[in-house]
């Protein structure tokens, strides 16, 4: 380009039907499925198919998921990490004390997800300048995500190191990095997860801008609804790190005041929402910990066998209603029991 020095050209697909297309013309059905599709409203459109859609509940023998929006620090300011208040002093110290607070009381791993490298950066720069940093590694060994696969990979070992050897950690992680993508944070490893402010795409970027421009004259897709749904699913994604198993736990953490709103709250998956009680809609920093004491306690009860027959274990009758015969020696000891 004349006058341009070092020009830069990028090439990026805008279409995303364009990739999955010849998948459904190769295909008569194709089965599509995650935890995080749902709302599936904007799908059919982007990937231009006619869907059909089937829910299935989680299938749990306890509620060991506990959703928990909180809106304001315990001096009551609202917590909000828009782009506009993010670096204000009160807030940052409010996030601070809340993620002391629930390294105290979660036992073992605990997982924090930031916007963007640019905030980690800023927050964790402002709680080294005061006491916040030394009380939460007065808690928890403390490990970070950085752009570099090398350092991220080491980090996450160390952390689980920490982790098994029972001195727990925390880790700090960014919503669109590595770790929030592929990696699981199963049993021990992730007993809560806290999302500061809402993961939503730098707007500012020259291809997510031809996008949205491209979304909006072709597929009538407004921008605050594609910016909303894809920054609530990459929220769905990081909240989900933690529950890997039907006898996982966790607690999932909103930080951000905007989440109680309810153009937010229904575009999370319905296997949160249906554990999103309405007293956790809008809490303070003192009634989250409350709230988080609460649930580990009622967790660290042992489930006996019998509760789970039939929940996420198959009773005996349901296999031996296959026409399956089990000898004595291999029936659960409940069975034996009542057989014998």
């Amino acid at each position: 380009l004349p006058g341009v020095p070092a020009p830069i050209l990028h090439l990026a697909c805008l279409d995303a039907s364009l990739a999955i297309k010849p998948v459904f013309d190769h295909f008569q059905s194709v089965v599509i499925t995650s935890g995080t599709l749902s709302p599936i409203d904007l799908y059919p459109k982007l990937l231009n198919f006619a869907p059909v859609t089937r829910a299935f509940d989680m299938s749990l023998a306890r509620e060991c998921i506990c959703p928990l929006i909180v809106t304001r620090g315990s001096d009551q300011m609202p917590l909000n990490a828009r782009f506009q208040t993010r670096s204000d002093r009160t807030i940052i110290g409010n996030y601070g004390r809340l993620v002391a607070e629930l390294a105290a009381a979660v036992p073992d791993g605990m997982v924090v997800f930031f916007p963007s490298y640019r905030y980690m950066e800023e927050i964790v720069s402002s709680w080294a300048g005061g006491q916040i940093l030394e009380q939460i590694t007065k808690s928890k060994l403390l490990f970070i995500e950085t752009q570099d696969v090398v350092e991220t990979t080491l980090a996450l070992e160390n952390f689980k190191r920490a982790c098994d050897c029972g001195r727990g950690a925390l880790f700090f992680s960014v919503a669109r990095g590595k770790v929030a993508e592929g990696i699981d944070f199963d049993r021990h490893y992730g007993r809560a997860v806290v999302i500061i402010g809402i993961p939503f795409q730098y707007t500012l970027s020259r291809i997510l801008r031809a996008r949205l421009d491209y979304m909006k004259t072709r597929y009538q897709i407004d921008e605050g609804d594609y910016l909303t749904f894809d920054a609530m699913r990459q929220a769905s994604q990081c909240m989900g790190r933690v529950i890997r198993s039907k006898t996982d736990y966790g607690l999932m953490v909103l930080a951000d005041q905007r989440y109680a709103r309810a153009e937010k709250r229904t575009k999370l998956p319905g296997w949160i929402r249906r554990y999103l009680k309405d007293a956790h809609t809008n809490l303070s920093t003192d009634m989250a910990v409350s709230a988080a004491k609460e649930f580990l306690k009622k967790m660290a009860r042992p489930v006996s066998f019998e509760s789970q027959v039939g929940t996420i274990l198959l009773g005996v009758e349901d296999i031996l209603g296959d026409g399956v015969t089990l000898a004595p020696d291999k029936l659960p000891p409940v069975a034996a029991a009542a057989d014998g």
